[in-house]
This record gives C-alpha cells, sequence and structure tokens, in this order.
C-alpha cells in the first residue's frame, strides 16, 4: 500500500529536468519498502531476516529525504507530500522497534 500510494503520488508531479531524478528516486525507495518486507517475511534465517528489515527501515527513510526534495523544487507539493513523509516516519520507527526486538535477536 505505502508502494502504491508513493507512486500515485509521483504520477502527479509535473515531471522537468530537475523533478524526474527525484521521482525514481522515491518510486525505487518507496516501492522497495514492501518488496524487501515480503522478502523478509520469507527469510531463511533469523540474520536474514534482520538484514531485509533493515532494508525497509532505510528505505523508508530514504523516502523522506525524496519527499524533502521533492517539496523544495516545487513547495506546492508540502500538503500532499506530508501525509506520506509522516508514513515513511512510522514505518522507519515501528521496523526499528522489530530491530530492537529480542525475538530477532540471532
Amino acid at each position: 500500500m505505502f508502494g502504491e500510494k508513493n507512486i500515485r503520488f509521483a504520477k502527479g508531479i509535473q515531471v522537468n529536468v530537475i523533478s524526474r531524478p527525484l521521482i525514481n528516486q522515491l518510486v525505487r525507495a518507496g516501492t522497495s519498502v514492501g518488496a524487501n518486507y515480503l522478502e523478509a517475511d520469507d527469510a531463511e534465517s533469523k540474520k536474514d531476516f534482520r538484514h531485509k528489515i533493515s532494508i525497509c527501515r532505510k528505505e523508508s527513510k530514504e523516502v523522506r529525504h525524496w519527499l524533502r526534495m521533492l517539496v523544495a523544487q516545487e513547495p506546492a507539493l508540502k500538503e500532499q507530500a506530508r501525509t506520506l513523509w509522516q508514513e515513511a516516519k512510522e514505518l522507519n520507527l515501528i521496523f526499528g522497534a522489530i530491530l530492537r526486538s529480542k525475538k530477532t535477536d540471532v
């Protein structure tokens, strides 16, 4: 769902020389969160699970960065980006909590 929201947001952005690479990065990071979570769910070991969850955490943090850059490029996107930024922050906190959990100790 998070990746899909990022795609819908990105589709509404005016494409220009500055926004094109930012949009690409946002979509890559935003869709990577879900893909890596699915891989974590099918992990072959606790170590593999932790690795995939750590990637989810990094990618959700990266989404926040690309959203900030897109808003810097186009301030009118601020309100739309705010919701996605908040969701990315919450996901980052969730993945961090999972990594700190004793259930994932190797």
